[in-house]
Parts: structure tokens; sequence; C-alpha cells
């Protein structure tokens, strides 16, 4: 009975995962026809080089000596895609990317195919040891609302995925030391799609994917830096003036002074003043809570008096740091407008690290490049805060005899990758300037700068680097 049952289920289930199935076909951009085309395309690959994830779905492979693919697989938006360079924002270290790199990187290809004809791509794998040879299954599951990257032995057993599946999820469990079932087959046969070539189509996924993506991230963004924006103007349009700030620091002492000229006739607890002024008039004055006597009054008025003139004398720094935000955030929508990939988009708003310990400075814009913190001065404070705290070997940028922002890249590592420099010479461009024009960054370690005064500084044994901003 029992047995009965439980089959009923599993078929119901296979049911509704077939409906799913084609009612995601419109949903997922990879076609079947395309994948059985990419696999015959792939099959032409001896030798995995490297593998890594760019993206917290998207995974490089760099076949053979330098042909590299990117496996983009977000749910129901899955795609196989070739372009010039994809930098990647973080370095990721969990289980499924350190399985992923000891299995795969430097592995040979025994077979590439689509299992059971559906939209799985299964690479076959080995990598020679001293011992024996390891063979190991990579499969790039390009199943709409199941889309996942599965690592499994020989014996169909999971190593590692990149999503794990419950059975609460989906009859078919993906999880680790598990036995993986197969995909049920789709009762219909897919139209084919000739692919003229399928190296161009690649690249045209890609171009067609960011272009549509580059846009909608550029309109969030802008329009969320926008915001931010007037908000800094309103602060700035709303500064108090000196000459009012010195008014207000005049009114106070006098009615300070003026309370303890008319001490003897003021009443405790009292809220309503009638002071007598020096030339005889009378002065009306309403407090803001009661006092037990008048010296309480006088000293809160003495106060008032010391916060405006502690405004005033510190109000063109205020001005000073509302006006250098103001600059930065414009020019952060310049560099958001100009914007040529998603990834320049992806590394200007990396993903906020809730940590209440960590203490932020808002003078300090940063950024994450290919797994290395990239920092930046919004103002000379944030300026001056980079040199103080950056470290012997940090690698600081700055733009060759022109008033610039600095950039620092915290690393310990004597050979920095040249890509890192160039994209952090590039952000040091475009934050300081809108031009477009031809600029020569300077860059050095920490330890070869030394500060003059404020955030003016001097260095040696420094490089130089050309960034173009015309194109």
């Amino acid at each position: 009975m029992w047995t009965k049952i439980i089959r009923k289920v599993y078929l119901s289930y296979i049911e509704l995962l077939l409906i799913a199935k084609l009612f995601s076909a419109t949903l997922v951009f990879m076609k079947l026809s395309h994948l059985k085309q990419i696999v015959t395309y792939l099959q032409n690959f001896k030798k995995i080089s490297a593998i890594h994830r760019v993206g917290d779905t998207l995974i490089k492979v760099v076949f053979d000596k330098d042909d590299t693919l990117y496996f983009n697989m977000q749910r129901s938006n899955s795609s196989i895609y070739k372009c010039a360079e994809f930098p990647r924002s973080k370095v990721y270290n969990a289980p499924f990317d350190v399985i992923l790199a000891k299995r795969f990187n430097r592995a040979n290809i025994l077979d590439v195919n689509l299992l059971n004809a559906d939209k799985i791509v299964r690479f076959k794998t080995s990598i020679a040891s001293a011992y024996k040879e390891e063979v190991t299954y990579l499969q790039f599951e390009f199943t709409g609302k199941y889309t996942n990257v599965i690592i499994l032995d020989e014996n169909n057993i999971v190593l590692e995925a990149l999503r794990h599946v419950d059975l609460f999820s989906s009859f078919r469990e993906v999880k680790v030391g598990q036995k993986l079932l197969d995909v049920p087959a789709a009762p219909f046969e897919a139209k084919e799609y000739p692919l003229e070539s399928v190296e161009e189509f690649l690249y045209s996924v890609y171009e067609n994917e960011q272009s549509a993506k580059l846009e909608s991230l550029k309109k969030q963004k802008v329009a969320l830096l926008t915001k931010k924006l007037k908000k800094l103007k309103k602060l700035y349009t709303n500064l108090e003036s000196e000459d009012s700030l010195q008014n207000e620091l005049t009114q106070f002492e006098h009615y300070g002074n003026l309370v303890l000229l008319n001490a003897r006739t003021i009443k405790p607890y009292t809220q309503e003043l009638l002071l007598q002024d020096y030339d005889g008039s009378s002065v009306s004055l309403q407090l803001e809570k009661a006092y037990a006597n008048a010296f309480l009054i006088s000293e809160s008025f003495f106060k008032r008096a010391k916060k405006a003139k502690q405004r005033a004398k510190h109000l063109h720094i205020e001005e000073e740091s509302l006006r250098s935000k103001i600059e930065h955030t414009e020019r952060f929508i310049h560099t958001v407008q100009e914007a040529k990939e998603v990834a320049k988009i992806e590394m200007l708003f990396p993903k906020q690290i809730q940590n209440k310990k960590l203490k932020v400075d808002d003078s300090i814009e940063v950024f994450w490049i290919e797994g290395y913190k990239v920092q930046l001065g919004k103002n000379e404070r944030g300026n001056i805060n980079l040199l103080q705290s950056a470290r012997a070997k940090d690698v600081w940028l700055h733009l060759k005899d022109i008033p610039s922002t600095h950039v620092l890249i915290t690393t310990d590592k004597q050979n920095l990758p040249q890509n890192v420099i160039e994209s952090a010479a590039r952000l040091c461009v475009e934050f300081s300037t809108t031009s477009k024009d031809r600029f020569l960054v300077d860059y050095t370690q920490r330890r070869e700068v030394s500060i003059q005064n404020g955030a003016n500084v001097l260095y040696n044994k420094y490089k130089t680097i050309e960034v173009d901003t015309r194109s």
C-alpha cells in the first residue's frame, strides 16, 4: 500500500516538474538546440586549465591554454558566453570552490555530453596523481528553477554543489554524500535552431545579456546616487551662515548677562522672563524649560552662545566636507554613466558586510578588485586617513603632477596583478576628473610616500601607468 502511495506521489511530482519545465522554457535563455551545438564545440577541448567563480553564480572556465568560457548559472536566466575579460570582485572560498579547484584545475577532459539529451552539460574529467587516476563529473544544469552546478564522483555521489537542494524543495535531492537522481526526460522533442558559428553566438550572448543588464543597473544606481546627491545639496543649502551664527552668539551672551543683571527679580522655576535691558527697555523671554534659579538660566544662555561660537568656528570645515561629498557623488554618477560593463558597476557597488564592530569612515570609498581591497579618499580628510592607516607594502596611486584623489590597494604581496593596478588607476582618474583625455597615474608602495602637509606628499621609486578615458 505504502509503495503505491509513494509511487503515485513520485509520478505526480514528475508531472509537476515537466509542467514547470514547459512553463520555464520561455524564461530559460539556453535552448536545448544551442546547448547541443555548444557541447560539440566543447568536445574540441582536451583540458580544463583553470576554473573558479568570478561572481556568486558565474563560473569562469579556462580550457586548454587560454580559451575561456563563462557559465552563468543564475536561476531561470542561465547562459554560456565568451567575453574579453570579466574581473572577479572577490575570491570565493566556500567548500564548493575548494572542491571545484581541487578536482578540476589542470584536469583532463575525458568526455563532454548532454546528460540524457537534456539541458545538462556533463564533463567527465580526471587528474592523474602518483597514486591513481581520479575520475570526477562536473554538471552544469540549465534547468530553470533548479539551475545548478554539481560535482560528482564516479559513482554519481554528490561531492559538492553550487546549490544544495533538500527533499522539501524537490524530489531530486542535491546533498553531499547522497547519490544524485537523473532528471526525468522531457516528453517532447525540442526544435532545432542551427548556429552559423558557435563562437560568434557565445560572444553575442554576452553582448546582449550585458547590454540589457547594464542599462538596468545604470538606471538603478544613478537613481540611488541622485537621491543621495539631492540630500547633500539640501544640507549644503541649509547650512547656517557665519553672520547668522555670530548674531546668535551675540544675542545669547546678551541674554545671559541680562539674566544676571535681573537675578533678584527672577522667581525660581519660571519659564517667562521680563527683563530690564541696559537702556531701560523691557525684554520678554520664553524659556524652553524651568530652572531652579537665575544663575542656571544664565548658564544655559552662555552654553548656547558657546555652541554657536563652535559652529561658526567649524562652519568652513562642514562646508568643505559637504562640498567635497557633492563633487565626489557627481563624479560617482559620471563614472556609473560611463561604465561599459556590468562587472564595472558591480565593482563600484560591492555587497555591504554587516559588522557592527567595524567602524565605517564616510570620507573613504571602498571597492574590491579581484579580491583586493581598494580604498579611495572622497576628500582631503579621506586622503589623510588613507595615508595614516596604510601599511608599508600597500600600493598608493595618484595622478601625475595633478591634484587628485588618493587611492590605496591593500596588499602584502610583492607582485600585485597588473590588471588590479590598471583598474585602481582608472578609478583614480574617474574620481578625480570627468575630462576625456589621456592621464598618467603614478604608483608606488606606501613606504616610499612621505607626508609633507595634510594630504600633500613627496614620493620616489615610483612607476607610471597611462589611463585613456576617451574611449
